[in-house]
């Protein structure tokens, strides 16, 4: 495993967004719906549902890879989207890399 790259392919790699309201974190305990999407280098979306780290009070959700979804390489970015009741939230958009592999070079 990598130390500090996501690698096209990987499987299991967890991605952690948490939700803030200016510098404080969003008690997301009561949301109703919590999905993670990522824009691939392609400008494809693809929108995961997300899972609590812990419990929701600490504002922080969750997303593991699994087979496909990490299918090119380059600039990526992911942004969580949280719902409560008719209340829908975004967060800041967070650039990552998706890393060639040997075979793929």
């Amino acid at each position: 495993m990598a130390a500090n790259e996501i690698h096209k392919g990987d499987i299991g790699t967890v991605f952690t967004v948490t939700v803030k309201e200016g510098s404080s974190v969003v008690d997301l305990s009561t949301s109703t719906a919590k999905v993670i999407k990522f824009r691939k280098r392609s400008g494809t979306i693809l929108t995961k549902t997300a899972s609590f780290v812990t419990n929701g009070t600490n504002g922080q959700i969750k997303y593991t890879t699994i087979a496909g979804d990490l299918d090119e390489s380059g600039p990526w970015s992911i942004q969580a989207v949280v719902t409560f009741g008719t209340n829908v939230w975004s967060t800041d958009i967070k650039p990552f890399t998706v890393h060639h592999n040997v075979a793929d070079l």
